[in-house]
């Protein structure tokens, strides 16, 4: 029997305040509350920040346990064998709800799950075993929540949608109160004392170096090898994702709080959208690093462009990304092919795969998880020589975060360029493709690259 959620809502205009500033005064009365913006505006699909607070059911799994939490204190508990398949377990949860909305032509998602699912779910999708430790940063493999209020921010025309879910008929005056409250608390952050890693780089040089080992003996095309970064901290992590958001602007910008631990972060890859049956991945790789010089800047983009290794990196990962999809779909092509791209701190290369669902099935997520963009070709293999040469479990780091709607449209960014906060201490993660043809100390310099925005956000 479905859980029917009537949906109320209000128009508002908000041309004197933020997302961020309203999610600071939501979540000083809301726990578990989410924050999702991008930067790229560049599409009016683009065009939505949202707010997410009060979880009403959540779908949560860690060491092959599955716990569901349902409105009306129900709770099912399941333990996952090999054979069963998450993607369903969660197709059949986001259908346990019927949404019921007057409203039917809305652009933005107003329904559904938000969450995310770590690298590590890839052990629900395949026959990998994973035996890596973890570093303290241990979280449930997957957790997606249904969420009592949402509240929808049109960044272009200031019109902001309040969504709620509950039966409280004065719930939408008073989130209308509370994100018109001129009064926001003041939050502090502070680091204590230097970042530490896994590894050094003289270790990251000898992984790289049996990548290659790898790579030549023909075991695979392509791995991508990473090394975790942690810093320890005092004070309040969302003055971090702040700063991040405003070092390093990226289609990407989230910050989810599920109370014990927290996921931020400002990706610049999405690892899968699903919309009206068109699925698109969008394969970075190919980097150079920034220096703040445009004229400088683009002779390096010209230069990427035309770099062997690099454009042989990437469409590896390109093909990678058309087997993915064909799995699932049919008409599958290149729409866009070696764009060039600039971030904060790097330059990339970037393409765009579509293909249009033969079913609607959400087997897509797992035929194309984990990107190939952080694991490498053939995918199978290279996990399994990660699984074997990185030190410590990747947990969060290349999994993905965003949300499925009750369509089951998709839209997940690939956690990189991001940060788990847990136990006062901030772990990230960042990694390099490593081919044939890679020089050892070019792909240390790529993974400090890549984390040089996380570097200049933990700075003083």
């Amino acid at each position: 029997m479905k859980i029917k959620l009537k949906e109320n809502r209000k128009n508002i205009i908000t041309d004197t305040t933020t997302p961020v500033s309203m999610y600071l005064k939501i979540r000083d009365k809301y726990i578990n509350s989410i924050l999702l913006e991008s930067s790229d505006y560049s599409s009016k699909d683009n065009n939505y920040a949202y707010i997410c607070f009060n979880p009403i059911a959540e779908f949560k799994i860690k060491n092959f346990e599955l716990k569901i939490s349902l409105p009306n204190k129900k709770t099912i508990s399941k333990k996952l064998s090999k054979s069963d398949n998450v993607i369903d377990e969660l197709k059949d949860f986001i259908e346990t709800f019927e949404f019921e909305s007057s409203f039917e032509n809305d652009k933005f998602q107003k329904d559904g799950v938000f969450g995310y699912m770590s690298y590590d779910s890839v052990k629900y999708f395949e026959t990998l075993n994973l035996t890596n430790i973890s570093h303290g940063d241990d979280i449930p493999e997957m957790i997606y929540c249904v969420y009592e209020h949402i509240i929808v921010v049109n960044v272009f025309n200031n019109i902001t949608t309040i969504i709620s879910y509950s039966e409280n008929k004065n719930s939408i005056i008073e989130i209308e109160k509370l994100i018109s409250n001129q009064i926001i608390n003041k939050s502090h952050f502070e680091k204590i004392g230097d970042i530490e890693s896994n590894m050094n780089d003289e270790e990251f040089i000898n992984l790289v170096n049996k990548g290659i080992y790898h790579c030549n003996r023909g075991d695979v095309f392509q791995i991508v090898l990473s090394r975790k970064f942690f810093q320890k901290f005092k004070g309040d992590e969302f003055s971090a994702y702040r700063k991040l958001r405003s070092v390093n602007p990226s289609p990407y910008l989230f910050y989810f709080d599920f109370g014990d631990f927290k996921i931020f972060g400002s990706s610049p890859e999405a690892q899968l959208i699903v919309n009206n049956n068109k699925a698109e991945i969008h394969p970075i790789a190919g980097t150079f690093k920034r220096t703040g010089n445009d004229d400088y800047d683009r002779d390096k983009a010209l230069e990427l462009s035309k770099d062997d290794k690099e454009n042989s990196e990437h469409m590896m990962l390109v093909d990678l990304a058309r087997n993915d999809l064909s799995i699932s779909c049919n008409e599958v092509s290149v729409e866009k092919d070696r764009e060039i791209q600039f971030y904060s701190h790097v330059i990339h290369l970037v393409s765009k795969v579509t293909g249009l669902l033969k079913n609607k099935s959400m087997n897509i997520i797992s035929n194309t998880f984990p990107a190939g963009t952080l694991s490498g070709a053939p995918k199978y293999r290279a996990m399994e020589l990660i699984n074997n040469y990185e030190k410590t479990k990747r947990n969060f780091y290349g999994g993905a975060i965003g949300m499925i709607d009750s369509n089951l449209n998709f839209n997940h960014a690939i956690i990189i360029r991001s940060i788990l906060s847990k136990n006062q201490m901030l772990y990230f993660q960042a990694g390099a493709g490593v081919v044939a043809k890679s020089n050892p100390k070019n792909e240390l310099q790529e993974v400090y690259n890549k984390i040089g925005a996380i570097i200049k956000t933990l700075e003083d």
